[in-house]
């Protein structure tokens, strides 16, 4: 009966039953459509036409230059529009060196000053290159 008394005692040791198991929650990419380069074009001429303050022109620089392609002129050339109107003459300069920074030689990216020549004396915006000289 001690043996009884004993076994009583302690504390059962029973195995606890396990929770079920949890499916594996699997995150699904977007089934966004590819954007034609068009598409992407018009959304982000409109995108800074609408723009209303350097934080905007900023975000959508950011925005636009974080994809895997060069922008278009038409871009280019609302978005230092958009930099100007906000007064803020650095940001528009500095859309010049991401240019330069996203086409694949040097040739592509004279083509774009080329192309933007009108803009940028209507604006009176020179590039870095024309800044500093020797830096570049």
């Amino acid at each position: 009966m001690l043996s009884a008394v004993r076994a009583a005692s302690r504390p059962a040791f029973r195995l606890a039953a396990r929770p079920a198991a949890r499916p594996v929650q699997i995150r699904l990419a977007h089934a966004h459509a590819q954007e034609s380069f068009e598409a992407f074009s018009e959304r982000y001429v409109n995108f800074f036409q609408n723009a209303e303050d350097l934080f905007e022109v900023q975000r959508g620089l950011n925005n636009c230059f974080a994809h895997d392609l060069v922008p278009s002129p038409a871009v280019i050339e609302a978005a230092v529009r958009a930099a100007r109107r906000v007064n803020d003459y650095a940001t528009a300069v500095r859309i010049f060196e991401g240019v330069s920074e996203k086409v694949e030689n040097v040739a592509q990216y004279k083509a774009y000053l080329e192309e933007l020549k009108p803009l940028r004396e209507e604006l009176g915006l020179s590039v870095k290159e024309e800044l500093y000289p020797k830096a570049s």
